[in-house]
């Protein structure tokens, strides 16, 4: 069976022993039980009745009072949590690429031990934190638990995982918006590729949500400086018959052009929606990377 070791060294791991992902706007406190938070749950104490929506679970649903007034209410308590983190972590094709200078890892390879770093934190921190993982749909939706063994269920799944198949994400977060019920961080972990206004209508459907959203886009150097200097045959990595043999020479610049037009869509995109992109490359520690970006955000608390 694997085991957290199997993902996360102990070098790592003493990285991220004293950080703590702040979730500006969505929770109130630190650490669960010490700061209620405004935000609802099932757990503690009676808050309020609310009107029933489509979506709602109907164990929430007061029988009794729709016994009295013929209309269907729901119960909504306080709870005491710091935070709520779903992870969504692309294992699409694309991901599966693995340059020169990144000494044998894919993009999914250092995608899943960034995760692995994130569900450690959130869990040693008392948050709960759950997984989905995907390609051209949802493979598997792990609800956010704080129980300190949910970290071995969310291991065991980043383990199996196997970069393939084409990917959609715009469809993909459309479809996990209606099943993360409870508002909270969403963390992205993905290339991005794809059509960038489409990518922004879902985000800005997470974000309409109230949710909180962290993207850590995964890029290999050779996707930033194009290093190829001879003929070289290019296969896509999500649909095995586009394979183009090419003079880089000739298609560099566009190449290289058509790459900031992406960026700067995204970024413009992203802040537009106050939705953090964190760029990380494969040739870096992940680890370091990591643990610098979650110190400049507990910095700018």
């Amino acid at each position: 069976m694997p085991h957290v070791s199997d993902v996360l060294s102990a070098r790592d791991i003493a990285k991220f022993s004293n950080l703590q992902v702040l979730a500006r706007g969505v929770v109130e406190g630190f650490c669960s039980g010490l700061h209620r938070s405004p935000h609802k749950g099932f757990s503690v104490e009676f808050k309020e009745h609310r009107a029933y929506v489509r979506g709602d679970d109907i164990r929430t649903i007061d029988w009794k009072l729709f016994g009295k007034t013929d209309r269907l209410y729901i119960r909504e308590y306080e709870e005491e949590t710091n935070l709520r983190c779903t992870i969504l972590l692309d294992s699409s094709g694309s991901m599966a690429y693995s340059g020169s200078r990144s000494s044998g890892s894919t993009k999914h390879d250092y995608a899943v031990r960034t995760a692995a770093c994130l569900a450690y934190l959130m869990l040693q921190q008392q948050d709960s934190v759950g997984l989905v993982t995907f390609d051209k749909q949802v493979r598997r939706y792990i609800p956010p638990r704080a129980r300190p063994k949910h970290l071995q269920v969310i291991i065991d799944e980043l383990k199996v995982q196997q970069p393939q198949f084409e990917t959609d994400l715009s469809d993909v977060f459309h479809e996990m918006v209606v099943k993360i019920h409870h508002r909270g961080l969403l963390i992205i972990i993905s290339d991005l590729f794809g059509d960038v206004e489409q990518l922004m209508k879902s985000l800005a459907h997470f974000r309409h949500a109230h949710h909180e959203i962290i993207i850590f886009q995964i890029w290999d150097p050779d996707e930033l400086d194009f290093p190829f200097r001879q003929w070289t045959q290019f296969a896509s990595l999500e649909s095995a018959s586009n394979r183009h043999l090419v003079d880089p020479a000739q298609i560099r610049r566009a190449y290289l052009e058509k790459l900031a037009q992406f960026r700067d869509q995204l970024a413009k995109g992203c802040n537009r929606h106050r939705i953090s992109l964190v760029p990380m490359t494969t040739d870096q520690p992940y680890a370091d990377s990591l643990a610098a970006y979650l110190a400049l955000r507990r910095r700018g608390r």
